[in-house]
């Protein structure tokens, strides 16, 4: 049976993949709290929408970007919050490029919307 998790955490999904797959850094960033904390692919914590923003900015501009999500699992918390966890599964330049990541988003109610206040991803390689 559905719950509201699922609706909150696949519609930020949806539109977080079509913001990506135009490397639009204005529109992923709208997708996150005024107070995110991000660790993308490179080792520096951004702060913010305007740090989501220069990360997205900083990074290359690809022809073709896409990513999918797999395995994800959604647990709300209480009913202002979501914790997200999966894959993302980044194709940049045509397949130039193949990324598969762990990524988790926590998720609240901020100002009546629902935005990303942690953003994590990190290598699914084992590391020890």
């Amino acid at each position: 049976m559905p719950h509201a998790s699922d609706d909150i955490a696949s519609d930020i999904i949806a539109k977080w993949a079509a913001a990506f797959s135009r490397l639009d850094a204005d529109a992923l960033s709208s997708l996150y709290s005024k107070h995110a904390l991000f660790f993308g692919s490179n080792p520096k914590l951004y702060r913010g929408r305007d740090g989501v923003a220069a990360y997205f900015r900083g990074l290359p501009r690809w022809r073709t970007s896409t990513v999918q999500f797999s395995d994800v699992v959604f647990e709300q918390v209480g009913p202002d919050l979501v914790n997200v966890a999966g894959t993302a599964s980044f194709d940049v330049d045509q397949g130039a490029i193949k990324l598969s990541l762990k990524i988790t988003w926590v998720i609240a109610r901020e100002d009546g919307d629902w935005k990303i206040v942690s953003h994590h991803v990190s290598s699914k390689a084992p590391l020890i």
